[in-house]
């Protein structure tokens, strides 16, 4: 196994270019366990951690721009005002240990279900940045992730970074595993307000991260954004409904897919109604 280790970031889009499909790794979290049970040998391993320039993020327009390198910690520490949800997922990753070196792009690149950072983005509406020797572009979240652990990487390219609207309102984000910490999700879900618009996304009960486009709308023209009246029980039952028959989840070891149901809609209906009323304090 050939191990690269570029320093700046045109290197490393060359040495993806000259080895088609080397496997990039920064904290390993994922990549790692692969190769440690003989599930994948990759012929070149480009080890990024010495780009710098990936560690970085910024603003623009309304928008976060996350570098490729940045961590979950420095989520949880960096960027809990501007995308409290995404902050929130990364809190429920892992260990201590493993928070230091995953990253929100590495999240990303897995493509798994389950993958804690993914409902936030997709919540939000996040974009991905790819680029390659080629040049760049960037790809809606939804888009990018094709199913399970698949996505629309090219051969050549390097995610670059994943864009998040900064926060207009509320997010939230609640999981359920078969204890406390360092777990799969058995489910997820997390939910964005802003004023007229609701994003929801369900996590660990469909080949993908899925939007629940139905409780959106509901939401969305149900909850009383002029006047602040409290959720009423009706209304988050039937969010928390719908958000549940948006699921298609499986039976696996870690749960049925009918308590994957049960629990998202008591998880929607929990997160509608705490960030309700964070909107209606704040307003």
């Amino acid at each position: 196994m050939e191990f690269l280790q570029p320093t700046k970031w045109r290197e490393a889009l060359e040495a993806r270019a000259e080895h088609p499909g080397a496997l990039p790794i920064w904290g390993g979290t994922d990549v790692m366990v692969e190769l440690n049970f003989n599930r994948s040998r990759p012929e070149v391993l480009l080890d990024l951690t010495r780009v710098a320039s990936l560690a970085e993020w910024g603003t623009d327009d309304g928008w976060v721009r996350i570098g490729a390198g940045v961590t979950y910690t420095r989520a949880i520490a960096e960027l809990a005002d501007r995308l409290p949800g995404l902050a929130l997922a990364s809190r429920t990753v892992g260990s201590p240990q493993i928070r230091n070196r995953g990253t929100i792009a590495g999240n990303v690149a897995s493509s798994s279900p389950a993958g804690d950072a993914l409902p936030p983005l997709y919540a939000c509406g996040a974009e991905v940045e790819l680029e390659s020797v080629r040049g760049a572009r960037r790809v809606g979240l939804e888009d990018f992730v094709t199913g399970p652990k698949r996505n629309q990487l090219a051969d050549d390219e390097l995610i670059a970074a994943v864009w998040a609207p900064s926060a207009r309102g509320p997010q939230q984000f609640a999981k359920v595993g078969t204890r406390n910490a360092m777990v799969i999700a058995v489910c997820s879900f997390a939910l964005a307000l802003e004023p007229g618009r609701v994003g929801a996304c369900i996590g660990s009960a469909a080949p993908t991260p899925r939007r629940a486009q139905e409780a959106e709308r509901f939401a969305a023209e149900a909850l009383d954004w002029d006047g602040g009246a409290p959720a009423d029980g009706a209304v988050l039952a039937r969010f928390g409904d719908l958000v549940a028959s948006a699921a298609s989840p499986i039976d696996d070891v870690r749960g049925s897919a009918a308590y994957r149901r049960h629990a998202l809609g008591v998880l929607a209906r929990r997160t509608l109604g705490w960030a309700w009323e964070e909107h209606r304090a704040c307003a």
